[in-house]
């Protein structure tokens, strides 16, 4: 016996995969939303920020890296989420570090963002929250036998 399941032989990941899949790139797109409202819609803006201290040429630099840096951090969240959804245990393990590491941010003063009222922090916790369930079903009976029956390879 191989220990791959009839569903998992015709290529079916089990549904705890499915979500955590889901719940990954909702997490990926809640970040990018965040840093799109930060930076130009809900006050005080980053943008607004920025050209109050540095001026706007430096602010528009500043915002360009910042969006780049977080492109590049994104797409290795993806990259990482895609190898979880395969079935290498290695990014189940980085997805599961990196869902609770924001999860204990989120929950302690470790982020030094404070608490303050408002829609601003809610909508900033939503990515960690979406992270940190995406967590859950990873690592579930069913989800298990998903990342045993794959070959050991990178």
């Amino acid at each position: 016996m191989s220990g791959t399941t009839g569903r998992e032989a015709e290529g079916v990941r089990p549904k705890g995969i499915e979500a955590a899949w889901r719940l990954t790139l909702a997490a990926v797109a809640a970040t990018a939303v965040d840093w799109v409202l930060g930076a130009f819609v809900i006050e005080p803006t980053g943008l607004g920020e920025l050209t109050a201290h540095s001026g706007a040429d430096a602010a528009a630099r500043q915002l360009a890296l910042s969006g780049g840096v977080l492109l590049v951090v994104l797409a290795g969240w993806l990259a990482v989420a895609v190898r979880m959804r395969a079935g290498r245990g290695w990014a189940r393990t980085v997805l599961g570090v990196a869902g609770g590491g924001g999860l204990l941010f989120l929950a302690t003063d470790l982020g030094m963002s404070g608490t303050q009222p408002g829609i601003g922090p809610a909508l900033a916790a939503l990515p960690e929250l979406l992270a940190a369930a995406a967590v859950v079903p990873m690592f579930l009976p069913e989800a298990r036998a998903h990342f045993r029956a794959r070959p050991h390879t990178v």
